[in-house]
């Protein structure tokens, strides 16, 4: 706290020095915004809803932006009073949990305190935030960018990781140490700047400083990892690729084994008018690379794994099975062609119709155990690039999306999930209890919007789940599910929507139950008011294959957000 109390000094001196060269009439500028999500919590014990002893809990924060010339500064305030329920237990009262200051010109710019960041992709080093999901592993230290010749961009940064929240910030005991360079040949060399083949190359590296207490074990302090990437444009083509590699990090996550890391992520598109593709391979093993060697979830990380499936925003195609990246390690591959049928076409029609597909599928790696030989202590050997037999999971989706007339138009879209549950352990039954196996599952969904006029507008969603039997002829998990949605829309500010989860095929009558949710709201510029009420069921909630469990709740829920 010392060090960044007096970095944060220097750098103020030196902005102000620099600013006493500005018209000294200019205050500056004040920025932010402020969320707040508060809900009360009903018994419910249909569906064993929590309670808390509070009976309410409420997750806000506000965001505080200072800029002046070359100078700018912020604080966040956040409150925790009590954690919403299925938020981490890492977060708890209420007090400043983020604030920085920073200094930029044209040549440099450097920021002491709190900041985020990210190398490449992110499979050696990515600081961020993600309130929805209670992620927040924000640096704490020193951020250094510099530019020395065009088309050249270096940064360092020295720091530690945010890992709780208890009314203040609680930061690691161990330290990252960074650096990344990129160089845009285009921007680079003079002859290129004209060119239409755009090519980016850069690398990374970063070690993490964490003291070894272990009692039984040996353990590596410093752990460091690199990686290099590039990334190659012509025309409507793009090739990008990135190659990681961490040395051996004994953690929770891998069983305190000694075999080094390593990563590879491809991604190859092209598009052109009315038809796009893109075609997405990742190759993953024992990358999970974290401050804290004996953290677990999400918490205390520093680098990350992106996940390769499509992200969903249909209810059920987003609740039930959403996948999660595993951090052991996997092999895993994407697709996805999109097509415009032209206007006034035979199947176009007046206004067009796109269709997309999609598919998704990660396997585990091609490995073997080691047992009782002098390799024993590196876990398992594996052949680098290729997949195993085991299944993880696969997303199949097509959706159709036409505009009938001005006034109406509709998505349809069918879609296809094989979700192993003894890896993602997201399917519970009736009693909280995991479910072995595999789930395959179809979804059919129907989203109609009609504008009555200018001000009205009404839009439907339909939605269907059905489910396999297992070998004793029931239907897995809880079997099939409906979701039916109505919103209602008064332009410019008010709208409102009923969601209705029917869980219509549990193997228990008893757990046929409708989750009901009615929701109001009211929109103003930069003012969001909602209110909703009614029934949420447990499961998994997930960004980007990253995840949280939500537990079951019946109550009342309101959020507000509001930005300046």
């Amino acid at each position: 706290m010392k060090t960044t109390l007096l970095l944060g000094a220097s750098v103020a001196l030196f902005s102000t020095s620099a600013l006493a060269q500005e018209n000294q009439n200019d205050p500056g500028q004040i920025h932010g915004n402020v969320s707040i999500t508060a809900q009360q919590y009903n018994p419910d014990t249909l569906i064993n809803a929590v309670v808390p002893d509070a009976e309410t809990a409420m997750n806000a924060f506000t965001n505080l932006l200072y800029t002046r010339g070359n100078f700018r500064a912020g604080v966040r305030y956040e409150t925790y009073l009590n954690r919403l329920e299925g938020y981490p237990q890492e977060f708890s009262g209420t007090g400043i949990g983020y604030r920085y200051a920073g200094f930029t010109n044209d040549k440099i710019d450097i920021t002491v305190g709190n900041f985020y960041d990210q190398f490449g992709n992110g499979l050696i080093l990515r600081s961020f935030q993600e309130p929805t999901l209670g992620i927040d592993n924000a640096m704490d230290g020193v951020k250094v960018k510099v530019n020395p010749y065009k088309g050249v961009y270096l940064k360092g940064l020295y720091g530690k990781v945010r890992t709780a929240f208890d009314s203040r910030i609680i930061n690691s005991d161990g330290f990252v140490r960074g650096f990344d360079g990129e160089v845009n040949l285009n921007e680079m060399v003079t002859k290129m700047e004209a060119s239409k083949h755009r090519l980016t190359l850069g690398g990374s590296f970063v070690s993490k400083y964490q003291s070894d207490d272990d009692p039984d074990l040996v353990l590596p302090e410093n752990v460091g990892s690199w990686a290099y990437r590039a990334n190659y444009t012509v025309g409507g083509f793009g090739l990008m690729g990135e190659y990681a590699y961490k040395i051996n990090d004994p953690s929770l996550d891998n069983r305190y084994i000694y075999k080094p890391g390593q990563a590879l992520m491809l991604s190859t598109q092209y598009s052109t008018k009315g038809f796009g593709i893109v075609l997405d391979y990742k190759y993953n093993d024992n990358m999970s690379y974290r401050i804290n060697r004996d953290a677990k979830l999400a918490n205390a990380m520093i680098g990350f794994l992106p996940s390769l499936t499509r992200p969903h925003t249909y209810n059920l195609a987003a609740t039930l099975y959403p996948p999660a990246v595993q951090v052991n390690g996997e092999v895993a591959y994407q697709a996805n062609i999109s097509y415009k049928f032209k206007r006034k076409s035979p199947i176009g029609g007046k206004y067009g119709m796109t269709v997309a597909v999609n598919y998704a599928v990660a396997y585990s790696l091609d490995s073997t155990l080691n047992h009782g030989n002098s390799n024993s202590r590196y876990g398992y050997e594996s052949t680098f690039l290729m997949p195993g037999e085991e299944k993880y999971f696969q997303d199949f989706n097509i959706e159709i999306k036409r505009k009938f007339s001005k006034k109406f138009k509709a998505t349809l879209m069918y879609l296809n999930f094989v979700y192993n549950n003894n890896i993602q352990q997201g399917a519970r039954d009736n009693e909280g209890n995991e479910v072995p196996g595999t789930i395959n599952s179809h979804i059919g969904i129907l989203d109609m919007s009609y504008k009555i006029n200018k001000k009205h507008n009404i839009r439907t969603e339909l939605q269907a789940m059905f489910v396999d039997k297992n070998d004793a002829g029931v239907l897995k998990h809880q079997g099939h599910w409906a979701t039916a949605v109505v919103e209602y829309t008064y332009s410019p500010h008010w709208f409102a929507a009923i969601l209705d989860q029917y869980n219509f095929g549990n193997p228990d009558d008893v757990f046929k139950i409708h989750y009901l949710i009615g929701t109001v709201g009211y929109v103003n510029g930069a003012n969001r008011v909602v209110l909703s009420y009614g029934k949420q069921r447990a499961g998994l909630f997930c960004v980007g294959g990253v995840c949280r469990t939500v537990p079951a709740s019946n109550g009342f829920t309101l959020t507000l957000s509001s930005s300046f």
